[in-house]
């Protein structure tokens, strides 16, 4: 097997499962209702994102595009590879532009009602919309994987 390929797939597993992973504990801290465990949650799924998700798009990014050069892919036009760059680009800009800046607002927030005893009105709209923006950034990738297989057009 092909080494790029072996870690464009370890990429894969990194990022596409960290995202679902992350969002399953912070949506199981959230359900509790606890802050303490809320505020550790936020904590560490932001820790997660620089741990996995972060490496995992570094080694798809790598790898796909000496994939895509050796296997002198066309980049013009509308295919199954430049959909995939296409809505993993939206994704990236979903994920740095909407996700990290509600991670960053949600570990503020959930510090605050560590303090106070109990959740704020600011952490519940943050996570609301962390949730409405990260359902979005995992469904993607999931069609991105999917077009990734098959290969279809």
């Amino acid at each position: 097997m092909n080494l790029w390929l072996v870690l464009h797939l370890i990429g894969a597993v990194l990022f596409v499962g960290n995202i679902i992973t992350a969002a399953f504990w912070k949506v199981r801290a959230d359900l509790q209702k606890d802050p303490v465990i809320i505020h550790s949650a936020a904590k560490n799924v932001m820790l997660a994102d620089m741990v996995f998700t972060l490496p995992g798009l570094l080694l798809i990014v790598l790898s796909g595009v000496v994939m895509a050069v050796r296997a002198d892919m066309p980049m013009m036009g509308l295919n199954w590879l430049t959909l995939s760059l296409i809505l993993f680009a939206i994704t990236g800009i979903i994920w740095l532009a909407v996700l990290i800046p509600l991670q960053r607002a949600m570990i503020r927030h959930s510090a605050a009602d560590v303090r106070n005893g109990r959740m704020s009105d600011a952490y519940s709209r943050a996570s609301r919309y962390w949730a409405i923006f990260g359902v979005a950034a995992t469904l993607l990738p999931v069609v991105i994987l999917y077009l990734m297989v098959s290969r279809s057009f």
